[in-house]
């Protein structure tokens, strides 16, 4: 008796059909998908799951509707075997409506939360630092939930694998890292790819068991995938699964197949298919007959063909909605209000107070950075706070930005509230493609299913002869995408009316603090108030020459201002607030007012900030113009250490009053 008829029995006939019937699906549902390829029903790349089902169905037998499930690209077998509807499936490779995804993401990019499917990527490695931030989600929020990822050999030589196994292994999360070593990533050979080719043995380097499967065998991995969810369940932390398998079809269909690999090897793995092995050990056990196997599978073939044709009627999606869900809320959602009376404190005090208030208000909100604990960050953005909520809502972590900003993205998607604090914004750079592709488009691509309430917040500005890889201005830069909501406030109220919007966000919001403002004080009221995104605040009336100005130049721009007033020349001072959204129409009426626009910006000058206010003004103010626009910027240059260096490359009270006098006279 093999391994697999010997723990058959176990299992029993019903569970044992239950499992080949959800394999057969998602084997029929594949080749229908691969015709649909050649016939140009499928508009984009389709990677196909065909000879890795065991592992898909093996697993996601144990999880119930409050588990969660993040794949790859190549997620269908595992978006069926978690319940996702084939029509739903089909649909959404046809580009139609009626797809998962509502014809936003193909065949990368499947979404359904209402069963748990949590979403694939095209890129490799995302998914398992979201699977790790569900877990964390689970953890804080004290409920029997485990999240499970799904990656191919590919991911285990990525940074994300490292990084996310590492958390887990640190903080004993209930997540289910599977491996589906199918030996190839694309086109290379995992054997090539990798020093140690032995995935399973890299869970215990991060304090994990790992278990080498047989990707092949359902029996085995359903064995297997059970003990490490009881075990997630019952607080013993994640387990890595590795299971050895092939997928017997190219990487994406229309893709060659046989310039890397042999036509020998590929009919090799398609005698150890473990559709056809597991219908063999249920005739051979006499679980079940020949005549019901194949009832199986026609009633498996009937219900594709019915969501085939189902997803090749159904409508396509209204090109009217093509920018709907970009965001969860609209950018203005109230007036600000007015600033009143207050204490005088610092931004740095502000912004703790803000953070201070929400945490007391709402359990799901924590912090994750480097030093914010006990220490109370490096900024002391969280001093006091971990003696108040302990290590789990003040978590330390390792130096691994990638990492903490995935697994926020993951616990922003299932019912947490994370706050990423990474000290200096030039550190997050490692992370730019979770914050890009994955924390910006999740709500687009979910269709608004999922919400993304990410508060991610670190220092920006030139200054303390930091040098170049602590004095990054990126606004504008994360201001080019859609999906994210960018803050720079220049004073103490702005910082907390602004940072309490964000805490109660469902967008994300990258939250930048000029270094050189924290220290500022100001007047800010004791209780809780919100300025919404989008609405700039006129920091000073005027009636010449209208400056727009950001964070740190906005008190350099005050000062000059305040020395030209006595020359005779009035400016009005505009500062944005924030940069996504950017309210030029307070701009614009300002401009009406003075005739005259000057941008101050520390940041670069090209493709910036100021190039933005400058193209939407002259769009829809030229007439008001007197004089041309323009723009006082940083030198285009990385940031040198010298103080009399660092000094000439940044805008400062003298060169800004020079420049308005020079507008004033065009």
């Amino acid at each position: 008796m093999t391994m697999l008829t010997a723990a058959s029995t176990a299992l029993g006939k019903g569970p044992l059909l239950t499992l080949y019937r959800r394999m057969v699906l998602i084997r029929r549902c594949e080749e229908q998908l691969a015709k649909s390829h050649q016939r140009g029903l499928i508009h984009g790349a389709c990677h196909t799951y065909v000879g890795e089902e065991a592992i898909a169905v093996g697993v996601c037998a144990h999880l119930g509707v409050q588990d969660v499930v993040f794949s790859t690209h190549r997620g269908h077998g595992h978006a069926l075997a978690k319940g996702l509807d084939p029509r739903q499936l089909i649909a959404e490779l046809y580009g139609r409506e009626s797809g998962c995804s509502r014809g936003r993401g193909g065949s990368m990019h499947l979404f359904a939360p209402e069963v748990g499917m949590m979403g694939t990527s095209g890129i490799v490695g995302p998914c398992i630092l979201q699977a790790a931030g569900a877990g964390y989600s689970f953890k804080l929020l004290k409920n029997s939930g485990v999240a499970v990822a799904f990656f191919g050999d590919g991911a285990v030589n990525n940074g994300a694998f490292h990084e996310g196994l590492n958390m887990a292994g640190i903080w004993k999360l209930p997540v289910l890292f599977v491996c589906e070593n199918n030996q190839y990533a694309t086109e290379v050979p995992f054997e090539y790819a990798a020093g140690n080719t032995d995935v399973a043995a890299r869970g215990p380097l991060y304090g994990l068991p790992g278990v080498a499967l047989d990707g092949n065998d359902l029996v085995a991995i359903h064995r297997a995938a059970g003990e490490a969810v009881r075990r997630a369940r019952a607080g013993g932390g994640a387990t890595l699964l590795e299971c050895r398998t092939y997928r017997t079809r190219p990487h994406a269909e229309g893709m060659g197949d046989f310039g890397y690999r042999t036509r020998d090897e590929v009919d090799e793995w398609k005698q150890r298919c473990p559709i056809l092995r597991l219908r063999q050990v249920l005739l051979d056990d006499g679980a079940a007959s020949a005549e019901e196997l194949d009832a199986i599978d026609a009633e498996i073939e009937t219900q594709v063909q019915e969501a085939h044709r189902h997803a090749e009627q159904s409508a396509w999606p209204d090109p009217a909605t093509a920018t709907h869900h970009v965001f969860s809320e609209p950018a203005q959602p109230a007036p600000a209000p007015a600033p009143a009376g207050g204490r005088d404190i610092t931004y740095m005090q502000a912004t703790l107070e803000a953070l201070a208030s929400r945490m007391a208000d709402d359990p799901r909100i924590f912090v994750m950075g480097e030093g914010i604990g006990k220490r109370g960050g490096n900024f002391r953005t969280t001093f006091g706070l971990y003696d108040l909520y302990g290590p789990e809502r003040l978590c330390d972590t390792p130096i691994c930005e990638r990492g903490f900003v995935g697994l926020g993205c993951g616990a922003a998607m299932t019912g947490t509230r994370p706050v990423i604090d990474f000290m200096f914004a030039d550190f997050v750079l490692d992370a730019v493609g979770e914050i890009i592709n994955q924390v910006a488009k999740i709500q687009y691509m979910s269709s608004g299913r999922l919400r993304m309430p990410i508060l991610l917040r670190g220092c920006i500005g030139i200054g303390h002869s930091a040098a170049t890889h602590h004095s990054g201005n990126y606004y504008p830069m994360y201001a080019h995408f859609p999906g994210l909501r960018v803050v720079a406030p220049s004073t103490p109220y702005d910082a907390k009316g602004l940072l309490i919007r964000a805490l109660k966000s469902d967008d994300p919001v990258i939250f930048l603090e000029h270094r050189e403002v924290l220290g500022v004080k100001g007047s800010v009221p004791t209780e809780e108030y919100e300025i919404p995104f989008g609405q700039a605040a006129v920091v000073r009336e005027g009636r010449d020459i209208t400056v727009v100005a950001l964070a740190l130049m906005v008190h350099h721009v005050l000062k000059a201002s305040e020395a030209l007033e006595k020359e005779g020349i009035s400016v009005e001072l505009i500062d944005p607030r924030t940069v996504a959204p950017l309210d030029t129409e307070t701009i614009a009426q300002s401009v009406a007012k003075t005739g005259r626009l000057l941008i101050v910006d520390e940041a670069f000058a090209p493709f910036g900030l100021g190039a933005e206010v400058a193209a939407q003004l002259a769009d829809r103010g030229f007439d008001n113009l007197d004089a041309p626009i323009r723009r006082l910027n940083g030198a285009y240059t990385p940031t040198p250490y010298s103080p009399p260096l660092e000094a000439a490359i940044v805008p400062n009270v003298e060169r800004i009053a020079g420049a308005i006098r020079d507008l004033i006279a065009e």
